[in-house]
């Protein structure tokens, strides 16, 4: 198939640290061309692909200061996708629903990945209005506060299956630190996995990106915990290549969150290290976790200390195995094109005008 994916401008995809959605549109494009795919990336300019790459500004916007205003250049990115709209079999965005009234408004099948929360008040509205845009979510929960919108289908996050592996000699071994692996907000809730390791008498090392938006929040409430609790190291964000050492050597990974999160990529990262998660029952977490197999899922701090007790519990290379079973970015990319089809098997055709050879009168006929 002829496929565009186009992604947000605010980081490089991938991007050289954190950033989720642009990190899936990284290992959905690669894992698409090695199906054989003709794809095209409409991207920032500094992104590396196999794919056919269509830099729409030269650098990632979060790293350019110049850019005062985003929303601009995406919409310049819309205007340029529509006008080769006709080249692809399919428009794959991961935009929000910035795509919906153009793009509803071409015969070219499109598609578009929610990657965050849909629970604001603001998005009732908007997917009201637009029932018929069809849309694919990232987990079911992420559906609940929409039952309106053009829900195609529902597609888990995958990863390389060789990105991270375990450590030689870990599946086996005695890990001796519990991770939090991230960002800092107060929807991720690293008080909560400074509090459960404290209790368990375990030490605890935090890899994680602070955004401007919430330096505030870690100054205040954060660093000072990390300050006066012996057993927590901070280490900051760190990058894929040394996420495998963090998360082989950890007892397991703390995911405390306290929000709806629509799906955790640390939690599948954890899974292709054979590392067992720890996370509170909140978003998407009991569709990711199997409760007992790769993980626990618990409803607060005590049931976490006793989950953290068990961990011992959980071979972990099962817990590998069951990663290459379902959350490898093959498995994601083979989805995505069923729907694919699925979309463009659904494509009305397009009605053109052509003149009859010995008539003067128009007819017809059908371009697509």
């Amino acid at each position: 198939m002829r496929i565009a994916q186009i992604a947000p401008l605010t980081e490089a995809v991938p991007p050289s640290l954190y950033g989720g959605t642009e990190r899936v549109i990284s290992w959905l494009t690669e894992a698409l061309v090695d199906l054989g795919h003709d794809v095209t990336l409409f991207a920032s300019g500094d992104s590396e692909t196999s794919a056919k790459l269509e830099p729409m500004w030269p650098r990632a916007v979060r790293l350019d200061n110049t850019v005062l205003d985003s929303t601009a250049l995406h919409m310049v990115m819309l205007e340029r996708v529509r006008q080769r709209a006709h080249e692809f079999d399919i428009l794959h965005f991961h935009l929000d629903y910035y795509p919906f009234s153009l793009f509803s408004r071409q015969p070219t099948p499109f598609v578009t990945t929610l990657h965050g929360r849909l629970d604001l008040p603001e998005h009732q509205p908007v997917f009201s209005t637009f029932s018929s845009a069809p849309v694919i979510s990232i987990s079911y929960e992420q559906r609940r506060p929409l039952p309106q919108a053009g829900w195609v289908g529902n597609v888990y996050h995958g990863l390389p299956e060789d990105l991270l592996m375990p450590q030689p000699g870990k599946l086996a071994g005695k890990p001796g630190y519990l991770a939090f692996l991230g960002r800092i907000a107060p929807e991720k809730a690293v008080d909560r996995a400074i509090r459960i390791a404290t209790r368990c008498g375990l030490p605890l090392k935090i890899a994680a990106k602070v955004d401007k938006v919430d330096q505030k929040y870690f100054q205040e409430q954060i660093k000072p915990l990390i300050e006066t609790h012996d057993n927590v190291e901070f280490i900051g964000e760190i990058s894929d290549r040394e996420k495998s050492a963090f998360l082989s050597n950890a007892m397991g990974l703390l995911v405390p969150i306290d929000w709806p999160e629509p799906f955790g990529l640390v939690m599948i990262e954890a899974m292709a290290c054979g590392t067992p998660v720890i996370a509170f029952n909140r978003g998407s977490v009991p569709e990711v976790i199997d409760n007992g197999l790769t993980g626990f899922v618990v409803k607060n701090e005590d049931e976490a200390v006793a989950a953290v007790s068990r961990i011992g519990e959980l071979p972990r290379a099962k817990i590998r195995k069951h990663f290459e079973t379902r959350f490898t970015s093959k498995r994601m990319a083979s989805e995505y094109v069923a729907l694919y089809n699925e979309l463009a098997g659904r494509a009305k055709p397009t009605l053109r005008l052509v003149k009859d050879a010995d008539s003067a009168e128009p007819l017809q006929s059908v371009s697509r």
